[in-house]
C-alpha cells in the first residue's frame, strides 16, 4: 500500500532568532524570558551550559550546540574548541563529547570559525558527525568564504545560514536598524535568520520588538522549522530540475 505524506505548506515571512554564546554567565539565564520561539545556542562545558539547556528544554525552547571553531585572528576558543591542526579522530571525539553534554541539541552552529569553516577536511568531519546524529548545521557566516553549507549539502546534512547579526552594535538605533533589515529580508525571501548575543541591551530591545512581529505579519519560529522548510524547497527544486531534463 502506498502512503502519501503531505508536507505542510511553507509559510511566508517567518523569522528565527538565535541567541549565541550562552553558558558563561548567570545572567545568560535571562534569555529564557524572551517571548516566543527564540532559539538558543549554548557553548559546551561552560558553567551554565547544562543548566541552561535543561531549563530551555523544560520550556520547550530549542537548543543548539555553539561549537567553538578556530578563527583567523587566533582568539582563544575555550573548552571544546575545534582547530585545523587536530586529527580527524581527535576532532570528531571532541565534537561528539560536546554534543553528548547537550543531549537536547537539535543542531550545531559555529562559534567564531572564520578559519575552520573555510577548510574542507574539518567541515567534512563535522558533517559526518551531524549526519550520523541527524542534526542540522547553521552557518554563522563569520567569513564570506565559508564552505560549511556546500559541504553539508554533499553529506546530506540539512543546513541554513545566518542573514543578520542583530547586535554587533548595541545602541537602540542600531538594534532597530538591524531588526528592520531582518524583516525586509524575510519579506524578500519568505524567511530570515538573525543571530544575537546575551547582552542586557539586546534582551531589553527584543522584549519589545518580538511582540511587534505578529501584528506586522511575521511569525517567530524555531530555527529547525526554517531548516526543514529549506530542505523541502531544495528537494522540490531538485525534483523539478530532473523532471524538466527528462
Amino acid at each position: 500500500m502506498c502512503v502519501l505524506v503531505l508536507l505542510s505548506p511553507v509559510h511566508a515571512k517567518q523569522i528565527a532568532i538565535v541567541i549565541d554564546d550562552i553558558g558563561y554567565h548567570r545572567n545568560d539565564m535571562a534569555a529564557l524570558h524572551l517571548p516566543g520561539a527564540v532559539t538558543y545556542s549554548v557553548l559546551p562545558f561552560t558553567p551554565y551550559a547544562a543548566h541552561f539547556a535543561q531549563q530551555a528544554g523544560a520550556l520547550d525552547k530549542e537548543v543548539l550546540l555553539h561549537a567553538p571553531m578556530q578563527a583567523i585572528n587566533g582568539k582563544a576558543l575555550g573548552p571544546g574548541g575545534l582547530t585545523v591542526d587536530m586529527s580527524k579522530e581527535a576532532f570528531q571525539h571532541e565534537l561528539r563529547k560536546a554534543l553528548a553534554s547537550l543531549p537536547n541539541a537539535r543542531g550545531v552552529n559555529n562559534h567564531m570559525g572564520s578559519l575552520l569553516t573555510q577548510q574542507n577536511a574539518p567541515m567534512s568531519w563535522t558533517m559526518e558527525v551531524l549526519k550520523e546524529q541527524d542534526l542540522f548545521f547553521l552557518d554563522s557566516k563569520t567569513t564570506p568564504n565559508s564552505k560549511a553549507q556546500t559541504i553539508a549539502g554533499l553529506y546530506g546534512v540539512s543546513n541554513i545560514a545566518r542573514h543578520v547579526f542583530l547586535d554587533n552594535i548595541t545602541t537602540e538605533q542600531q538594534l532597530r536598524y538591524r531588526f528592520e533589515q531582518l524583516k525586509t529580508l524575510a519579506d524578500k525571501y519568505d524567511y530570515a535568520v538573525a543571530i544575537a548575543h546575551p547582552y542586557p541591551e539586546t534582551f531589553a530591545f527584543l522584549q519589545q520588538a518580538l511582540q511587534e512581529l505578529e501584528g506586522e505579519g511575521f511569525q517567530l519560529v524555531p530555527l529547525s522549522q526554517l531548516v526543514q522548510q529549506r530542505t523541502i524547497r531544495l528537494a522540490q527544486a531538485d525534483k523539478k530540475s530532473v523532471t524538466e531534463e527528462e
